[in-house]
């Protein structure tokens, strides 16, 4: 982006903005950052108005570029924005994520040309790789900023709700912990790094949320990134990487311990720190994996590790090493970062095996936590932080992660504590707290068998519809589920004209059912129709348990393992021991005269005679609702079913029982009332 024109150019703009008046000059621009802390020896950068964004993995090619001289610790521009934790998966062959709730870009970068820099001595600076072709603009642009600057602009307000683990994340965490250290003691790892996620409700000003939290914790490598229809607010203490000509750094943090505010209390909770077996264990292990990354790029002989050392934090103690080396020749920031990513302290050792753990065990994909935010600049080099202690908003959703890492002697209920405890002073920097449901305990070990694989997404999603005397039932239902599902997952439309083609293919012949496949390509989403008999409906169904953390997720996926037709059916359980759905329909559950089915909460899909059911409100005199279903209700329950779009309802039990006569009753009474009511 820069090419060879590029020159660096630097006005001086005085001592007297703030921070909060550089990002508030700004905030209502176009893809608005701010990374304050000790970012290029430097008290903040803010930038907007980009000239050019990349996203996903082509982002990890556009940081590699001809360097442009200049002053020492002018940074002028460059790419700036964020490396998701799932961009992994581009780098090393990895199964398919877990269910994405809120999906958001694997990387965004974008390239700023220009920047505001707070130097260390409190100066502020407009700084440019300038171009003749852009020469222009870039005069306009300082006026603009100097007037803004000039003029002040106020606070705005902002509201984060209180921060409470997505539903079945505390307990499922518990369990996860416990399934690791069972692997670490089978030899299948060493440390696998463990998250869950936390969920709350944001309204207003990001950029103002982000000033008055970072004005209390004074984040090492604090970050403000702006995106269409989102935020992220990172108050990372830690560094993932740094390269400033040939010499490469990573800082990594793994062992914490509380930090009193009482100094007698801290004194000794950091003397216990350095005491611990534990800790001491999960950081060796990773300032290893630091030194083994940055070997794949540093000339040989040159990475070394310094003396570890204990650093004071908001409400934390942590442990921390400096491991650095030499860049190779003729090796660019590409190479580093495919080197290094994701952070080996926030996936475990050996990595790539770690990073499978995590995928397997835990409920949701990251996002951009535990990724990297920062800058690749032709004029200072690269710079990025570990996406720890980060809020991630969309709309009005909001979301953090936390965690620490599993070693052999690790207890579940302290991990737990851990992790919430890492996000409790980032949640009081913002006005509100982490809620837990109390108390939180793993759910009663049953070793279930494990649900095949998770399905790929990139296979494309599936529809199917009943076809009854030649037309499609509840055609719209099903059409506005799997647009949903298609903008939320690659952010494309369903083609035009694609209701009147399953018109028409369902008068077209004889058939019950219509399936509709839709996958990604170059020109946009492509969607086949297919026309076919229904399998026979089965008198009932014989239903085995599988565990699989944060189920399948809210879509349905066309690359689901196909069932053997004698096979019993597989039944969906999450870590937490919640039932979520059977593999080819949604599960109910009759108790106390209720028929009750787990709530889409994420997990799962809804079908849409579930969705009917529940709209109906009751089938006779048994009211329909969403209630938590848990995997011991089933053995007591009065009758479990099955409902689908076409086989409608269907009885079920679990292992070797056969269903309850009000199972067989229940389904043919839901079967005559929906039938009535189908429409096209």
């Amino acid at each position: 982006m820069t090419g060879g024109d590029a020159v660096l150019s630097r006005v001086p703009l005085g001592t007297g903005p703030s921070l909060a008046d550089a990002l508030r000059a700004v905030r209502d621009d176009e893809r608005p950052f701010a990374l304050a802390g000790r970012w290029a020896g430097s008290r903040a950068l803010v930038g907007s108005e980009p000239l050019v964004v990349v996203e996903g993995s082509d982002a990890l090619e556009a940081v590699d570029q001809a360097p442009v001289g200049g002053a020492a610790g002018a940074v002028g521009g460059g790419w700036f924005g964020s490396f998701g934790f799932g961009l992994g998966a581009a780098i090393e062959a990895l199964p398919p994520p877990p269910p994405r709730p809120c999906p958001t870009p694997l990387a965004s970068l974008g390239y700023y040309d220009h920047v505001l820099r707070q130097d260390a001595d409190g100066c502020w600076w407009f700084e440019a790789l300038a171009t003749a072709a852009r020469e222009e603009a870039l005069d306009r642009r300082l006026a603009v900023l100097r007037e803004r600057l000039a003029a002040g602009a106020g606070p705005r307000p902002f509201e984060l709700g209180a921060l409470v683990p997505a539903r079945g994340a505390a307990a499922r965490h518990l369990a996860a912990v416990r399934a690791c250290v069972e692997r670490i003691a089978a030899g299948e790892l060493f440390q696998a790094n463990l998250c869950l996620r936390l969920e709350a409700r944001f309204r207003g000003s990001a950029a103002d949320a982000f000033l008055a939290a970072a004005a209390r914790l004074q984040p090492a490598y604090g970050a403000f990134l702006g995106r269409p229809g989102g935020s992220i607010l990172s108050f990372s203490p830690e560094l993932f990487l740094r390269r400033s000509g040939d010499a490469l750094l990573t800082s990594p943090i793994k062992g914490t311990a509380p930090r009193a505010a009482d100094p007698r209390t801290a004194a000794r909770q950091r003397a216990a720190l350095l005491a611990s077996a534990k800790d001491a264990a999960e950081h060796v292990m990773i300032v290893d994996l630091a030194r083994n990354d940055l070997g794949r790029v540093a000339r040989y002989g040159t990475v070394s590790a310094a003396a570890r050392r204990v650093e004071p934090h908001p409400g934390l103690w942590h442990l921390v090493t400096d491991v650095s080396g030499r860049l190779r020749e003729e090796t660019g920031d590409s190479a580093v970062l495919r080197a290094a990513f994701p952070p080996g302290s926030v996936t475990g050792a050996p990595k790539v095996q770690a990073l499978k753990v995590i995928g397997e065990l835990e409920g949701t994909q990251r996002e951009l936590y535990t990724g990297a935010i920062g800058y690749a600049s032709p004029a200072a080099g690269l710079e990025l932080n570990v996406a720890i202690r980060t809020l991630e908003t969309s709309g009005q959703r909001a979301w953090m992660g936390c965690g620490g890492g599993i070693v052999a002697d690790s207890e579940p209920q302290a991990e737990l504590r851990e992790a919430l405890a890492k996000a409790r002073p980032i949640a009081a920097a913002l006005g509100t707290r982490v809620d837990t449901p109390e108390p939180v305990q793993a759910p009663a070990p049953r070793r279930l068998p494990s649900w095949p694989r998770r399905p790929d997404p990139s296979r494309g999603l599936l529809e199917t519809i009943a076809v009854r005397a030649g037309r499609p039932v509840s055609v719209d239902r099903h059409l506005a589920r799997l647009r949903t599902s298609a903008e939320a997952v690659y952010g494309l439309p369903l083609p035009a004209g694609l209701r009147e083609e399953l018109h028409v293919r369902a008068a077209s012949g004889p058939g019950a059912r219509l399936r509709v496949l839709a996958t990604p390509a170059e020109h946009g989403l492509e969607t086949v129709v297919e026309l076919g008999p229904a399998a026979a409906a089965p008198a009932a169904v014989a239903l085995e348990p599988h565990a699989l953390a944060g189920g399948l997720g809210a879509h349905k996926w066309l690359d689901r393992p196909p069932q053997p037709v004698a096979a019993p059916t597989p039944l969906l359980v999450d870590l937490d021991g919640s039932v979520l759905e059977a593999s080819w329909a949604n599960v109910w559950v009759l108790r106390d005269g209720v028929l009750a089915t787990p709530p889409a909460d994420g997990r799962l899909l809804a079908g849409v005679t579930r969705e009917r059911l529940l709209l109906a409100g009751s089938i006779g005199a048994i009211a329909s609702v969403e209630a938590p279903v848990g995997l011991a209700e089933l053995h007591d329950a009065e009758a479990i079913l099955l409902t689908s779009a076409v086989r409608i309802a269907v009885p079920a039990a679990v292992g070797a029982a056969w269903p309850s006569s009000a199972a067989f009753g229940l389904a043919g009474l839901i079967r005559g009332t929906l039938a009535a009511g189908e429409h096209p």
